[in-house]
């Protein structure tokens, strides 16, 4: 997938989203407008003139882009809100303005902030676009570096359910490893074996293939790089299948064959429920990865969308924080308990 700005809809809206990534471009950039209803919008007429083009480019882009335009904060004004803009055009120090000429229209198209950013992202015609869709990308960069201590390696781990997930599910994989020891007649490669199959049923990658697109080391833990979705899903199926093969070994009487073991798992991962789940978990890798990690899971690339400003709240806002610091209140919370007992 393209990292240019003006071919990828979905790199644009990951920018647009991103609240702190904005604020911080917002005083960069310090663009001036006309304040009205409580933030600074721009005229097609004062647009055209900051990226020196026609105003004639920038209808086209209208007419090509309206829809991801109208998303992300362009509208036409008409009626009450048109004469209440008026009202307020007339104090903004610029001369086409004062002329008159937007005081005659029935209709006039704004752009607020997102809208100007998000247009400053489509034009290729003029050179200020490019020289601002450097300084976007710059900003937005360096705010999630800022925000995750210079790495996103694990900001994974910042969400505040991580580390409960995380406790939860060795327990869930202890209950599959102990399975697959008790009722299936493999050697000890069967544990690698169906935990890749797991793997590669969610997220369509064995667990050297994800390591490989996250650039992981050998000393990291493929688990420890997993969402809290991600996490929860998987720790699910090792329950369900822990399960599964008990309650088979029960019926036949004896430890499961590879074939069997197979086949069982086939059928236990082409159960109805599953679907929405993976798909769900599916959408939420692939999308935050390309966004936070830049790392593209390509057998996913179909399932990216942008993300929402919850996700950017969720790994980069004020409830955040690295794991040391959530496993240090989690010591003292324990550390409190036990003195009270």
């Amino acid at each position: 997938m393209s990292k240019e700005l003006t071919n990828s809809a979905i790199h644009r809206q990951n920018i647009l989203n991103n609240p702190y990534a904005l604020e911080e471009i917002r005083v960069a950039t310090d663009i001036k407008g006309i304040y009205f209803e409580g933030e600074t919008v721009l005229l097609k007429s004062q647009i055209a003139r900051f990226f020196e083009v026609t105003p004639r480019t920038v209808e086209n882009y209208l007419s090509n882009f309206g829809g991801e335009l109208e998303q992300n904060g362009y509208e036409v004004l008409t009626g009450k809100r048109l004469k209440s803009f008026n009202n307020c055009a007339r104090e903004a120090d610029d001369a086409e303005i004062h002329f008159g000429i937007i005081e005659k229209t029935p209709r006039l198209g704004l752009f607020n902030f997102r809208a100007f950013l998000n247009l400053a992202m489509l034009m290729v015609e003029s050179d200020k676009a490019r020289l601002l869709r450097k300084t976007i990308l710059d900003i937005a960069i360096d705010t999630i570096n800022v925000r995750t201590g210079g790495g996103t390696k694990y900001i994974n781990q910042r969400d505040e359910g991580f580390l409960r997930s995380l406790f939860n599910s060795e327990e869930y994989r202890s209950q599959f490893t102990d399975a697959l020891r008790d009722y299936v007649d493999l050697g000890k490669f069967k544990y690698p074996v169906y935990i890749n199959k797991i793997y590669v049923s969610i997220f369509e990658e064995n667990a050297q293939e994800y390591s490989k697109v996250l650039r992981l080391s050998k000393k990291d833990k493929v688990r420890n790089t997993f969402y809290t979705e991600i996490i929860n899903l998987v720790a699910s199926y090792e329950s369900g299948l822990a399960e599964a093969l008990a309650n088979r070994y029960s019926q036949i009487g004896r430890k499961l064959t590879s074939i069997e073991t197979d086949q069982l798992f086939s059928e236990f991962e082409d159960a109805a429920l599953w679907k929405p789940l993976i798909d769900s978990a599916r959408v939420k890798m692939a999308s935050r990865d390309l966004a936070f990690r830049d790392s593209l899971h390509l057998q996913l690339q179909d399932h990216i969308a942008p993300l929402e400003r919850e996700d950017f709240d969720r790994f980069l806002g004020e409830k955040s924080r690295e794991l040391s610091e959530r496993i240090e209140e989690a010591r003292e919370v324990m550390k409190r308990l036990k003195e009270r007992s």
